[in-house]
């Protein structure tokens, strides 16, 4: 089982990071089919049209569809839609698959005793993430309602920080000492039919130290007389609750593991990280990186307000706005020098500003990829970097050389009617396109490892920092390359 299990790992990672024909794929046409659905019944104008439009929707289609067409409804419209689904289990499923913004429209629409219902019936770990929508206050009155284990087991799991792998671990999972039975094992897994976590179990000590653990086709193809320290298998990989989440990540996504132990400093199990919980984490941890690499502090998987939207982004566009106002600074320095071949110079500013800046962040989104991969260490670092400084500077000369024969041979120059040899402008504007993209590939190679060195998320730097600094050291140098080389030849 552990094999297979592994097998449906490792495509389910692919799948996860899969970008192509995601828009003609059968879930996004579902999603608008959904979506046209459920904006036509709620467009309805009696409440009676809608309620039934919607209980028919909702009988039609599977929980977790509604929670990801949720999304995109109005705040108002989705405890509605909650409302509307069959039974406590397709409710919890439509809560714990949806996104955080429906969960506390939902959240603020029903009542503490709704809520204690949902969260009773969920593992600690999906009863946790839900909970994160309501206030503290409200999550205290909830936590004392349930039953004093399950309560337990939520204090526990949320009293470790957010992002670690204490708040990412399940701490309902069958652990057993060496000396019990396969079958003793199989009628207390049928007693507890709530614990889903079955493709490992773990095996104690006396001491109760994790000691290792049988998968669960051993399970099966094993007689019940025997014990688990005969079948068992040890523990070569673990974390501890205080481990961050991209810890975990690239541990159970380069060794395949279907379930992660946790375990305190003497050993001791705590919980465990299931597959599921790591490719969701995987998906956040991705909506952060690209949000981050576009230079807006918005969340990616969500719908959210307009204003929201448009307040995330403002930063950055404000340091962009800055450095923008910092080239214009630097053209009008140059302006002294205008005349002659550098008039014509300054027509090729767009292009030397988007060739730099493209091998810039090329050059740095490879480093943060391979950041984020856990492909660098130190032992690797300076080949990495002298590899992507020498893809740069061989783009750069390369891409140079070709643009000046351009400029030379299109003779951009003679026709505009100018007394200026094609040959110099040529000349120039090659050199200066060398020189700009030489600046560009420093800039994207130094500048993630300058910011993980001080604690910063390197995918800063893939956007708007290299966005915005590039363009004003390009163009730069451009210049005194034009103005250097126009002295020289004329």
């Amino acid at each position: 089982m552990d094999e297979i299990l592994d097998e449906e790992s490792a495509s389910s990672i692919e799948s996860a990071y899969s970008i192509g024909n995601l828009l003609d794929s059968k879930t996004s046409q579902l999603h608008d089919i959904l979506q046209e659905k459920l904006e036509e019944a709620f467009h309805k104008q009696t409440s009676t049209v809608i309620l039934h439009d919607i209980v028919k929707i909702a009988s039609e289609h599977s929980p977790i569809d509604l929670a990801y067409a949720a999304s995109r409804l109005p705040p108002h419209a989705r405890p509605v839609l909650y409302e509307n689904l069959s039974g406590i289990e397709g409710k919890i499923e439509f809560m714990v698959n949806t996104d955080n913004s429906t969960r506390v429209a939902v959240l603020r629409h029903i009542s503490d005793e709704e809520v204690k219902l949902l969260v009773q019936s969920m593992p600690p770990d999906e009863a946790v993430e839900v909970l994160e929508a309501i206030s503290e206050r409200r999550f205290r009155r909830v936590v004392e309602m349930l039953e004093p284990k399950k309560a337990v087991k939520i204090r526990e799991i949320k009293k470790h920080p957010r992002n670690t792998a204490g708040r990412l671990m399940t701490n309902e999972f069958f652990a057993f000492t060496m000396d019990v039975t396969i079958g003793e094992v199989a009628v207390h897994i049928r007693q507890h039919p709530g614990i889903d976590l079955t493709v490992k179990i773990f095996v104690l000590n006396d001491a109760g130290e994790l000691q290792g653990y049988v998968p669960a086709r051993n399970l099966i193809v094993n007689p019940p007389s025997l014990p688990l320290k005969q079948v068992m298998r040890p523990v070569v990989h673990m974390v501890a609750p205080d481990a961050v989440r991209e810890e975990v990540v690239e541990i159970v996504e380069r060794y395949k593991i279907p379930a992660l132990p946790v375990v305190d400093g003497n050993n001791r199990m705590l919980g465990v990280i299931t597959y599921e919980d790591v490719l969701d984490v995987a998906e956040d941890i991705a909506d952060e990186t690209i949000a981050n690499m576009a230079g807006t502090a918005e969340k990616v998987s969500e719908q959210e307000p307009f204003m929201k939207r448009l307040i995330a982004r403002a930063p950055w566009l404000v340091v962009t706005l800055c450095a923008g106002l910092i080239n214009v600074g630097v053209m009008s320095s140059f302006q002294s020098y205008e005349g002659g071949v550098l008039t014509f110079v300054l027509f090729f500013v767009p292009l030397i500003t988007g060739m730099s800046g493209n091998i810039g962040i090329q050059c740095s989104t490879i480093l943060v990829r391979s950041m984020a991969l856990g492909l660098i260490s130190l032992g690797n670092k300076g080949e990495m970097m002298f590899k992507e400084l020498m893809i740069g500077f061989t783009t750069g000369t390369v891409f140079g050389i070709l643009c000046g024969f351009a400029v030379y041979a299109l003779d951009f120059v003679g026709v505009s009617g100018a007394e200026v040899s094609p040959i110099a402008v040529g000349v120039i504007v090659g050199v200066g396109l060398m020189g700009a993209c030489l600046a560009g590939t420093v800039l994207g190679v130094f500048s993630p490892l300058f910011f993980a060195r001080i604690g910063v998320d390197p995918a800063v730097a893939s956007g708007p920092i290299i966005t915005a600094f590039n363009d004003f050291l390009s163009m730069a140098i451009y210049f005194l390359i034009a103005i250097g080389l126009s002295a020289f030849l004329f």
